[in-house]
Formats: structure tokens, sequence, C-alpha cells
């Protein structure tokens, strides 16, 4: 199980207790919102992409959007989306608890510049029904990013 994984991420960090369990789904942002209590644009989504034959996970706000452009501008190609049994094959978790945490080897992170005007967001633990508030620092260092982009709209 995905959140067993993530649990194991997290213990090398002694961060494995702030691992949040649900009785509820959250597998989407406004279920995640309500479980944590928070504003939706506050979930941090992970979103599964293809990129010249190589998954690619980006974190974005969960009021952001993809915009067509700027991921083409940044990737130097069309965005596209993994499918379901993709999502489970290439990295790691199922669609729904998906997060950059203990993910496979070759998965690149990057987190969209949509989270910065949070002090701490919510991305999922692995599960449909998990979360872990993180400070956007934290967020940084345990997702193990290759870097900050700028490919998401509707969020300004």
């Amino acid at each position: 199980m995905s959140i067993v994984k993530v649990r194991e991420y997290f213990k090398q960090y002694g961060m494995e207790e702030k691992i949040l369990e649900f009785e509820e789904s959250s597998a989407t942002v406004e279920l995640a919102a309500q479980a944590v209590g928070c504003e939706p644009a506050r979930i941090a989504k992970t979103l599964s992409f293809m990129v010249e034959e190589k998954p690619v996970l980006i974190v974005t706000a969960g009021d952001a959007k993809i915009d067509n452009s700027k991921y083409k501008g940044f990737f130097k190609t069309k965005a596209k989306m993994l499918s379901r049994d993709e999502v489970e094959e290439l990295i790691g978790h199922g669609v729904g608890g998906v997060c950059p945490f203990g993910i496979k080897e070759g998965v690149s992170v990057y987190l969209d510049v949509s989270m910065k005007r949070f002090q701490t967001v919510f991305p999922a633990a692995g599960s449909g029904n998990s979360a872990i508030e993180l400070t956007i620092p934290e967020l940084e260092k345990y997702s193990n990013c290759t870097g900050w982009v700028d490919v998401c709209k509707n969020w300004e």
C-alpha cells in the first residue's frame, strides 16, 4: 500500500507522525480541503505527466490549472497526462493519493509557484484518505524537487 511507502519515507526524517489519515476520502481537492479544514487552494495536488518518455510530477496549488502554453514553453512539449494505470505503474501511487514522496526512481518532481503564497500546504500521503501539512521549504526538501516552475493559471 502506498501510504506505507510514504510513512517509511518520512520515518527517516522522524516525520511519519505528521501524516494525517481520515475516515473519509481526500482523493479530490474539495474532499481533501474538507478533511483537513482548509481552503481548497492550500491542497497541494500532484499531477502526473509524460515528458520525453519519462514520468514527471508537478505539484500545484489546489485552485491552479495547467496552462498549456506555459507548460509547452517550459517542457518543450505538449502536456500529456498519464492514464490511471500508468500513474500507479510509473509513479508508485494510485490516483487520489499521488504525492511526491516515496515515488519510484527516475520520476522528476517540479513545484509550481502557485503554492508559494501559502505558509503551509497539504499534499496527499500516498492514499486517497491521507495528507501531510508541510511548509513550502519542507515541501521543497522532502519532495526532492528538480525545481520550481510557473506552468499554471487561474490562481492569481
